[in-house]
C-alpha cells in the first residue's frame, strides 16, 4: 500500500500550499502565518507552549544563569559550565523565533500576501509554470529534509538518554535548581518531563520556521531560475512565434520589427518578475532582518560554547547548531547562483540578433542582474558560504583562544 502524504507531499510544491503546509506546522505551536485563517487553536496546543515557555524560562534561563555562574564557581567546574551555558545559548534561538513571529505576525501576513499576488502573475499551465514547478520541487524537498532532519535530531537527544541503563538526563552535568538530587524521585520525574516538553516544543518552532524561511528564499530562488530560462530561449521563441503566423511574401524589413516587437513584450514581463523578486527579497529582509543578525550571533557563540564544553559532551548538540548556520549560509549562496546564473542567461540571450531599443534594454537588465541578490544577517553579514567559512575560522579561532587562556589559570 502506497503512503499518501496529501498536500505534504513534494509534488504538491505549488507556493500556496507549501505555505499552507508551514501554517498548518506552525499551528501546532499557536503561530498563525495565515491571516485567512481564524479557527481558533485547539486549547491543548496552548497548554504545550505554555508548559515549555515556563520550563524554558526555569530551566535553560534561570537555572542555567544560575549553574554557570553560582554553582561552577563553586565548583571550579568550567567544563560542565560551558556545556551548560552552550544550551542556555542555543535555546535562544527558539525563544527569539517564537517571539518574533508572534509579534511581528502583521507584517508577517503583509509578507506574504505580497508574494502571493507577485505568484497569481504567472500564467497557469504555461511554460514559466511548468518550469517554475519543477524548481520548487526540490525547494519543497529541501525544505521537508531539513525540517525533519532538526526534528529528529531533537528526537534522539531527549530519548538517548532514556535508553541508556540507570537515570541519565540530556545532560548529565546539569543541575536544576530546586531539584538536588537529580536522580532521585520524584525530582528525576519531574525534571525529565519539563525538559523533554521544552526541547521538543522548542526544536519544533526552530524547525517550522527554518523550513519557512526556506519557503520563502526559495521560491526567489526558483523564480529567478526560471526568469534564466525564459531569456535564453527568447530569441527562439520569437522565431518560432513568427513561424507560426508568417504570410507569403514578408519581407525581412517586416520580420525584423516582428520579432522585435515580440521580444520587446518578452522583455518587459520578465523585467516585471525581476523587479519583484528583489521587491520580495526586500520584504524578507525588511522584516526578517532583526532576527537573522540575532540568530546568527547566538548560534557562533553557542559552537564555541560547545567546542570549549569538548566534543564527547556536546556531539549531539553540535549537528544541530552546525545545520542551522550552514542552511542560512547555503541559502544564500543558492540565491547568489540564482542570480549568477540569470546574469549569464541576459548575456547569453543571442542579444547581437536585436534592434537598439531591445539591446539597451537588455543591457540595463545585465546592469542590474551584476548586483546580485544576497541574504544577509541583519544587514550587516552576508550569508554565504564565504560566510560559513569566515564563522568556522573564526569561532574556531576564538575557542583555541579562549581554551589557552583557561588552561594557564
Amino acid at each position: 500500500m502506497k503512503l499518501s502524504l496529501g498536500e505534504f507531499a513534494p509534488d504538491r510544491c505549488d507556493l500556496r500550499t507549501m505555505l499552507d503546509n508551514v501554517a498548518k506546522i506552525l499551528r501546532l505551536v499557536t503561530i498563525n502565518i495565515d491571516k485567512n485563517n481564524n479557527k481558533r487553536i485547539p486549547l491543548v496546543f496552548h497548554l504545550t507552549v505554555f508548559v515549555a515557555a515556563a520550563g524554558y524560562i526555569y530551566i535553560y534561563v534561570f537555572s542555567m544563569f544560575w549553574f554557570v555562574f553560582v554553582r561552577c564557581r563553586e565548583t571550579g567546574d568550567f567544563t560542565a559550565a560551558a556545556v551548560v551555558f552552550s544550551l542556555g545559548v542555543n535555546s535562544e534561538t527558539s525563544a527569539t523565533k517564537f517571539l518574533f513571529m508572534v509579534i511581528y505576525k502583521d507584517k508577517l501576513h503583509g509578507m506574504l500576501q505580497r508574494y502571493l499576488e507577485s505568484d497569481s502573475k504567472v500564467v497557469p499551465e504555461s511554460r514559466f509554470a511548468r518550469n517554475l514547478t519543477k524548481k520548487l520541487y526540490v525547494i519543497k524537498k529541501r525544505a521537508s529534509f531539513v525540517w525533519l532532519a532538526i526534528n529528529v535530531m531533537s528526537l534522539a537527544y531527549v530519548l538517548l538518554p532514556l535508553l541508556m541503563p540507570g537515570r541519565h538526563f540530556t545532560e548529565d552535568y546539569y543541575v536544576i535548581y530546586g531539584l538536588e538530587p537529580m536522580i532521585e524521585s520524584p525530582n528525576y520525574e519531574i525534571a525529565t518531563t519539563f525538559m523533554t516538553i521544552t526541547i521538543l516544543t522548542g526544536v519544533y518552532v526552530v524547525a517550522g520556521v527554518t523550513a519557512f524561511i526556506l519557503v520563502i528564499i526559495g521560491y526567489i530562488e526558483a523564480h529567478i531560475l526560471t526568469l534564466s530560462d525564459e531569456m535564453l530561449a527568447i530569441w527562439e521563441d520569437a522565431e518560432s512565434h513568427y513561424e507560426d503566423i508568417e504570410t507569403t511574401g514578408t519581407s525581412d524589413e517586416i520580420k525584423k520589427l516582428f520579432l522585435n516587437n515580440y521580444i520587446k513584450n518578452r522583455l518587459k514581463e520578465i523585467i516585471t518578475f525581476q523587479i519583484l523578486d528583489i521587491n520580495l527579497l526586500n520584504d524578507f529582509e525588511e522584516v526578517f532582518r532583526i532576527t537573522m543578525a540575532v540568530d546568527f550571533f547566538l548560534i557562533t557563540v553557542g559552537i564555541v560554547l560547545e567546542l570549549l564544553g569538548r566534543i564527547e559532551n556536546t556531539y549531539l548538540e553540535l549537528p544541530y547548531t552546525f545545520l542551522q548556520i550552514f542552511m542560512d549560509c547555503y541559502i544564500g549562496q543558492k540565491l547568489i547562483d540564482a542570480c549568477n546564473i540569470f546574469e549569464n542567461a541576459v548575456y547569453n540571450c543571442k542579444w547581437e540578433n536585436f534592434d537598439k531599443a531591445n539591446m539597451k534594454t537588455v543591457c540595463i537588465m545585465l546592469q542590474c542582474a551584476q548586483k546580485s541578490l544576497s541574504l544577509t544577517a541583519g544587514g550587516l553579514v552576508k550569508l554565504d558560504f564565504v560566510c560559513l567559512m569566515s564563522a568556522m575560522k573564526s569561532t574556531y579561532s576564538f575557542y583555541t583562544t579562549l581554551q589557552s587562556t583557561v588552561n594557564k589559570t
